[in-house]
């Protein structure tokens, strides 16, 4: 049987294979080991949060909305603490930023300030929570950029996604998995509880550029655009449609769950653009969901655009940013980009 390799290990084998410039792809520098490292350690313990439930009286609202004006559940103000009092004080951080907080979170003066920015959705689908469904931790690491001076502002951390050195996310469902990668592809790690670590379950992840499988919430059909509803009517023609094959549709409500099964067996998420509130340019986080997960899908060769354009080529204008997304198996993606320039 083959020796299990821990995350840990895995990480510091990445870094003794690091020779060249820091942002080159696959390349783990020290400081960001340690803070992959740390990042991981927090979603344990989000995990065993989650885990616990009703027994740890962590279900259930908190009584207070986040700055997207959403109210928030209790375990999306813990999973919020946890991330940021793990990462303020390794000195690996300049600064941090969380969909549930309105502004940039800078490393008190009492701890070292690290090259990095870190960006994350504590915990992503809350809606899932109370019925035992999976949720999960998206995170996104960005260089702190050259000549910014030695403060950190929120400008720091509007870079576009194809500035990301490192991007993953930890589900939390039947097993607690953390899903990454610095460039050179996708890993999976599964929380090995008896150990206390993530252990290497899968390599070199491929998503298929073809699918017969799409996620989206039909009850928002009367209102999207006219791409995406031509693209979803040819998939429920099925095989006397111009597909010439039935679809099944799949839809979780929860980013992190649904990414995860395109990431093992393909498919094509879409989140897309709506009557509903035609001034925003889609529902997801630009900068906390949209960007770590399409650097994620085109690093295991699918595709990911906001309708129109490569997302990771979107170029951030504020911290809350929204986006349409469309992402998962390349030939699908590919299709329904091209519906909206036609």
């Amino acid at each position: 049987m083959a020796k299990s390799i821990s995350l840990t290990r895995y990480l510091v084998e990445q870094q003794r294979g690091h020779t060249g410039p820091a942002d080159s792809p696959g390349a783990i520098p020290p400081q960001l080991r340690l803070l992959l490292e740390v990042v991981a350690r927090a979603c344990k313990s989000i995990s065993l949060a989650v885990n616990k439930g009703a027994l740890g009286g962590v279900l259930g609202t908190a009584e207070s909305e986040n700055v997207q004006g959403e109210i928030q559940k209790k375990l999306d103000i813990i999973a919020n603490e946890v991330l940021i009092e793990a990462n303020e004080w390794g000195g690996h951080l300049a600064a941090m930023a969380s969909e549930e907080m309105e502004g940039i979170y800078v490393v008190p003066n009492r701890y070292p300030q690290g090259e990095y920015l870190l960006l994350f959705d504590p915990l992503d689908g809350s809606s899932n929570i109370d019925v035992n469904v999976s949720i999960g931790t998206i995170f996104s690491v960005l260089h702190k950029p050259e000549g910014s001076g030695a403060g950190v502002s929120e400008q720091d951390f509007l870079q576009a996604g194809a500035r990301q050195v490192a991007a993953g996310y930890c589900v939390f469902g039947p097993q607690t998995t953390l899903v990454l990668t610095v460039g050179a592809g996708v890993v999976m790690f599964t929380l090995d509880r008896e150990q206390g670590s993530f252990v290497l379950t899968q390599e070199n992840v491929k998503i298929p550029e073809d699918t017969k499988e799409f996620a989206i919430n039909m009850s928002n059909m009367r209102h999207w655009g006219t791409p995406v509803k031509r693209y979803i009517d040819e998939c429920l023609q099925g095989v006397e449609g111009p597909r010439g094959k039935d679809f099944n549709m799949r839809w979780i409500a929860s980013m992190v769950a649904d990414v995860h099964r395109i990431l093992t067996r393909g498919g094509i998420f879409m989140y897309p653009w709506d009557k509903r509130e035609p001034e925003k340019p889609g529902k997801l986080r630009l900068m906390y969901e949209a960007n770590p997960m399409s650097w994620l899908v085109e690093q295991a060769g699918g595709a990911s655009t906001n309708g129109k354009h490569r997302i990771l080529d979107i170029q951030p204008s504020k911290l809350h940013e929204r986006v349409s997304v469309i992402l998962g198996s390349k030939n699908e993606v590919e299709r329904v980009t091209r519906y909206h320039s036609e």
